[in-house]
């Protein structure tokens, strides 16, 4: 008996605080996803990432961010980001496997990083918690955040915060703050082409502008396949003016929404 109280007083405190400062940490690196699931969150590390950017030149610049539920971003809009962004976005589990080894493909013929192969649901989890580095630890710790985002959230609510936090231009944050500023209208009341647009600048939101797409070869034949992909799959009439369900899409965001 006297050698168990011993090894308690001797062992217990350490290993208390130990445990306890395993705990912070773990949270710290790898913070809790549930309240993502009703709560919205005001700020990302990314929109930090751009802060301490413009901080460290001197300069400063206000944030556009308007949050919108689902049910108010077109449906255009949603399907032209996952055909340009991640196309099995309704069918993996948070990777894209053959993406991202024919991502790794060409950046071993590049000899650089210039593929991602990021799914929607790894581009959310490092605009979230992340910086831009591409070292392996932080490669490490969004490969563990992005599994826990599609274990904790439906594939719904993921794609929403998604939309109301990627990066589209210059202090311009989510698909609200970017119709307002391309277009002067809501994300509701997008148009195929402007959706089209949108989505085909999201790689390189700073350096492509849907604004300017006709001074773009770019610009202009990627908004042009994206729009051609929605036509195939029947996502547009001919006229691209009404919406028609896509079997993959519109029913998941429907049912979740009810």
């Amino acid at each position: 008996m006297k050698k168990t109280i011993k090894k308690t007083l001797i062992f217990g405190p350490p290993a208390i605080v130990g445990l306890a400062l395993l705990f912070v940490g773990w949270n710290l690196v790898f913070p809790s996803m549930s309240k993502l699931k009703t709560e919205n969150p005001k700020t990302t590390s990314f929109m930090a990432y751009r802060q301490a950017q413009l901080k460290a030149k001197g300069q400063t610049k206000n944030l556009t961010q308007l949050w919108v539920p689902m049910s108010q971003i077109s449906p255009y809009l949603v399907n032209a980001v996952i055909i340009s962004e991640d196309d099995l976005f309704w069918q993996h589990k948070g990777f894209d496997w053959k993406a991202i080894k024919e991502a790794y493909e060409q950046n071993r013929i590049r000899k650089e990083v210039h593929f991602g192969g990021s799914t929607i649901t790894q581009q959310l989890a490092k605009n979230l918690f992340l910086s831009s580095s591409r070292n392996i630890f932080r490669k490490a710790r969004e490969a563990i955040l992005t599994w826990r985002l599609e274990q904790v959230l439906t594939k719904n609510r993921i794609l929403e915060l998604y939309l109301n936090i990627v990066e589209w231009g210059d202090g311009i944050y989510g698909v609200e703050a970017a119709s307002a500023y391309y277009y002067q209208t809501h994300a509701i009341n997008l148009t195929p082409d402007e959706a089209a647009r949108l989505a085909a600048v999201l790689p390189q939101p700073r350096r492509y502008t849907p604004a300017k797409i006709r001074n773009s070869d770019y610009l202009l034949e990627r908004s042009q396949e994206i729009l051609a992909i929605m036509r195939k799959r029947g996502v547009l009439k001919l006229d691209d003016q009404e919406p028609l369900i896509d079997p993959l899409n519109e029913p998941e965001i429907i049912k979740e929404q009810n």
